[in-house]
């Protein structure tokens, strides 16, 4: 891959501010992109905006609370790239709701409406507000990330378990209906990662597996790129 995998190219990343969101973004600055910065806490948006701004292109930053936005103010943040930037070529998933590993049965409904939400509904509407404006680029890519759905589907893992599997689903979906088109949609499983909603299931000083978030940021620009082509409509799980 070259260093300018992504130049010219707009990218925006929801949770951009999280462990491998925040690597991810980063990655796709120095590869040439300008990236669109999503997340609900403004401060930690504007550090990442920082950073980004000295590695690449000036970033856009999109304060948004995907719990709480509605389908008309995704189709709003769409509309506003379009006439703030001209184009969207890639929308990288990233953002995750998990409170931590609880029996069913002792799952407030609150929080399990709120992980399926975030976790699923609330990245398809998204995706569906942006789709049209990807469709006008030459080669767009939409990447869902996607968690192990072995590990997951075990005891335990709630609303956030079965959002994992209804995204793997959605991505061979979404490909079907989309495989004439422009716009390329894969997944991405990370090996485990260190980050804060993994702190919350595993012990991080026993926890030999986890790799830092970076490991996996150049998985996320090959997909974003046209390199990326060969994945499409599957789940990748890339060697750190």
């Amino acid at each position: 891959m070259t260093e300018a995998a992504l130049a010219g190219r707009v990218v925006l990343v929801a949770g951009a501010y999280g462990g491998l969101g925040s690597a991810a973004s980063l990655a796709c600055a120095r590869a040439g992109a300008t990236v669109v910065l999503l997340g609900r806490k403004v401060p930690k948006l504007n550090r990442l905006y920082d950073a980004l701004a000295a590695e690449g292109p000036e970033p856009l930053l999109y304060p948004l609370d995907l719990e709480g936005a509605s389908p008309d103010d995704y189709a709003e943040m769409a509309e506003r790239i379009e006439v703030e930037l001209g184009r969207l070529d890639g929308v990288l998933h990233c953002a995750a709701e998990f409170r931590g590993l609880t029996p069913l049965l002792q799952t407030d409904p609150a929080a399990f409406a709120r992980a399926l939400h975030v976790n699923l509904t609330a990245r398809w509407w998204l995706s569906q507000a942006c789709v049209p404006l990807l469709a006008k680029a030459p080669d767009a890519a939409l990447v869902f990330t996607v968690d192990d759905l072995s590990r997951v589907g075990q005891a335990y893992w709630g609303g956030y378990g079965l959002a994992q599997h209804g995204l793997s689903a959605l991505v061979g979906m979404l490909h079907a209906e989309l495989a004439n088109s422009p716009v390329r949609v894969a997944g991405l499983q990370p090996g485990p990662m260190r980050t804060p909603l993994r702190g919350k299931a595993y012990v991080e000083e026993t926890d030999r597996q986890a790799r830092e978030p970076a490991a996996y940021a150049r998985a996320c620009v090959t997909l974003l790129s046209s390199e990326g082509a060969v994945h499409r409509g599957t789940v990748w799980t890339p060697q750190p």
